[in-house]
């Protein structure tokens, strides 16, 4: 297994190549258990969202599209290491959703992905769309994925 997501499929160079580091597909070992994580946001704990400043005397929201993605890339992997009992972390995502509000935030969210997946061999897949809304106004960015786990 070139990975713990599963060994990455590429489409030859002549052909399109993804904007950002993912592949074109990923291939599942044979008795892998698959963990699936729910849409995942940059909630915190007591309530706030991180990427998100309110203007008190407006009621206005501010979203930072790089700080939201981190936060929601962190929550995942909280997600990912509590389910599998610290057994596998984001290395092991195998794909992933990316639901922006606005496609103009696409770059920023590459940004902070690839930070996370710096080499794109070991990236999961990912699909990235533009929804009209997330669950609250306070939101530009959410991600839900599937991870590999051997137990």
């Amino acid at each position: 297994m070139a990975s713990p997501n599963g060994t990455s499929y590429f489409l030859p160079a002549e052909r399109a190549q993804g904007l950002a580091n993912y592949p074109h597909a990923r291939v599942v070992p044979v008795g892998q258990q698959i963990v699936y994580v729910s849409g995942t946001s940059s909630r915190r704990g007591d309530g706030t969202y991180a990427g998100c400043a309110t203007d008190e005397a407006t009621g206005k929201h501010t979203l930072d599209i790089r700080l939201q993605t981190e936060a929601v890339l962190s929550n995942i992997e909280g997600i990912i290491r509590g389910a599998t009992g610290g057994a596998c972390g984001m290395e092991s995502v195998l794909s992933a959703t990316v639901y922006l509000t606005d496609m103009k935030d696409y770059k920023g969210m590459n940004e902070e992905w690839n930070k996370v997946w710096p080499d794109k061999t070991k990236a999961p897949s990912r699909t990235c769309v533009q929804v009209a809304a997330l669950p609250n106004e306070r939101l530009n960015v959410e991600i839900q994925c599937q991870a590999l786990w051997k137990q």
